[in-house]
């Protein structure tokens, strides 16, 4: 799966989500061969609300960034499904659609969480792509464990550069520098076991007040 660059501005926003929509409505329209009424009606929903939104995002582009680069695909983010059919069609499109969606949901969330929305026509349109979205994962991940038993949730796409929150970070902080302590008895246990005390190599299970 293709993979998204951190949200910097409006602009950004907009324009990643342009084809990030288009190839959704492009793998929404194959759930018309879908057996399942349930598949059929997301599919024909996904068409529907995001060929209104891309619409909306390519007049907000040529309103206000007339001068910049037309939003252009950066790698597909979802697989080619025409070759499939039945049960694989149907559960290939839900392993694929949550993550899809999940990218979404995270650069909607990034674009209002950094302030970088400069209208607010884009600002509430990032806080429906987020919530509708949502839903439609909720919706989704239901269908994989009744239709396919499937439990676990596919792969959330990474984001390099957006940074997570304190207990979503994703790359572990290097481990302190330990300083030299003075000897003492041979019998002296491990500085981690004694008594009880987290070592300097467990700092971070010890709360810290982080300071701006």
């Amino acid at each position: 799966m293709g993979q998204m660059h951190a949200v910097t501005s409006e602009y950004d926003y907009l324009s990643q989500m342009v084809p990030h929509h288009e190839d959704a409505i492009a793998a929404a329209r194959q759930l018309q061969r879908s057996s399942r009424p349930e598949m059929r009606r997301l599919g024909q929903s996904i068409v529907t609300t995001q060929t209104a939104e891309v619409a909306q995002m390519k007049g907000w582009l040529r309103q206000w960034y007339p001068q910049s680069p037309a939003p252009s695909p950066r790698g597909t983010t979802m697989p080619d499904l025409s070759g499939l059919s039945g049960n694989q069609l149907d559960k290939a499109f839900l392993q694929h659609m949550i993550p899809h969606h999940m990218m979404a949901i995270m650069m909607s969330q990034q674009l209002l969480v950094q302030g970088e929305a400069v209208h607010p026509e884009v600002a509430a349109f990032a806080r429906k792509v987020r919530d509708d979205q949502r839903a439609e994962v909720d919706t989704m991940r239901r269908y994989l464990v009744q239709w396919f038993g499937e439990q676990s949730m596919p792969c959330i796409p990474h984001m390099p550069d957006m940074t997570p929150g304190p207990h979503m970070s994703e790359t572990p902080e290097p481990p302190p520098s330990k300083t030299p302590e003075p000897p003492t008895s041979n019998m002296t246990p491990e500085p981690h076991m004694s008594d009880m005390t987290p070592g300097p190599h467990m700092s971070d299970m010890t709360p810290t007040t982080e300071t701006s």
